[in-house]
């Protein structure tokens, strides 16, 4: 029987990189994942942006993410590492602190919701290697890919690590081990838990700032003779796609995880949305 979860988007794979989004959908299906569609969603909402400012504001808006998942029966899967970062955090807060779900329920029962603090929050990558299995999925691979790849593996995705506990958040591996099923190679590189520069409201607010950070990390992997870049994030596969073009100095195809798993499937690459990037690469 199909595991079920409810598929958030997000905002940026939906509306800049629906291939990100598709080869999702194709490669659950392949690994007997069911999403379920989840209607109404809002956004996570953006953990660098409105949980700065306003914490009971980022909470209840969370909140009724989850309590549609909840509605459903089936616990949610992100493929953006804010999103998780905001939902999962947000969960956790809910779970563990009775004040805090009875006073969003207040404000949840004006849109006819309430919500039970029980839903579970995954990372597509984190689902993959925790409940799936990394021989589960070497056992769909059909083209191994013969590739050196440098891993980005972004802000949100394992921090806060004392509540996510999915490895050292200094000395991670699983981005690492998740790729090489595939047949690539995950290259080391220089300062390669640095974020991309995007985050935190950083690539509007500051955009020469976040260029910098996104150039230092370009110049890094090159160095390390890495040919592509595969991530787990939307936001920042736009901060390395998109720069590179306004750069004009660098051409890395930019790969999320399932995208990467689709190629090594052998799914349609119609469906993976590769030849849509500002850097499309050749596959």
């Amino acid at each position: 029987m199909a595991k079920k979860y409810a598929f958030f988007l997000g905002c940026v794979a939906p509306a800049r990189y629906p291939g990100i989004e598709s080869s999702t959908r194709e490669v659950c299906k392949e690994l007997g994942i069911e999403l379920v569609e989840l209607e109404g969603a809002g956004c996570c909402p953006a953990p660098g942006v409105i949980k700065s400012f306003e914490q009971d504001a980022w909470l209840a808006i969370a909140a009724r993410n989850l309590a549609l998942a909840q509605k459903k029966g089936v616990d949610i899967l992100t493929i953006c590492n804010g999103c998780y970062g905001s939902l999962f955090d947000a969960a956790h807060v809910l779970h563990n602190d009775p004040e805090k779900l009875r006073n969003v329920n207040k404000i949840l029962r004006e849109v006819g919701l309430e919500y039970n603090g029980e839903t579970k929050v995954h990372h597509f990558a984190e689902l993959v290697y925790k409940e799936i299995g990394l021989d589960a999925v070497k056992s769909h691979i059909k083209t191994p890919l013969e590739m050196n790849v440098a891993v980005h593996y972004g802000c949100h995705f394992l921090k806060p690590s004392n509540i996510k506990q999915l490895d050292d958040p200094e000395r991670p591996k699983i981005l690492d081990e998740l790729v090489e099923i595939t047949g690539a190679k995950s290259v080391d590189y220089k300062d390669k838990q640095m974020c991309c520069g995007a985050g935190g409201g950083v690539r509007s607010g500051n955009p020469a700032l976040a260029t910098k950070f996104t150039e230092e990390k370009l110049k890094n992997l090159k160095a390390a003779g890495a040919q592509y870049i595969i991530d787990v994030c939307p936001f920042c596969h736009l901060q390395f796609d998109r720069t590179q073009k306004e750069l004009g100095t660098y051409s890395f195809p930019v790969i999320h995880l399932s995208q990467l798993y689709g190629l090594a499937m052998g799914l349609p690459k119609n469906k993976l949305g590769l030849d849509v990037q500002e850097i499309p690469g050749n596959f």
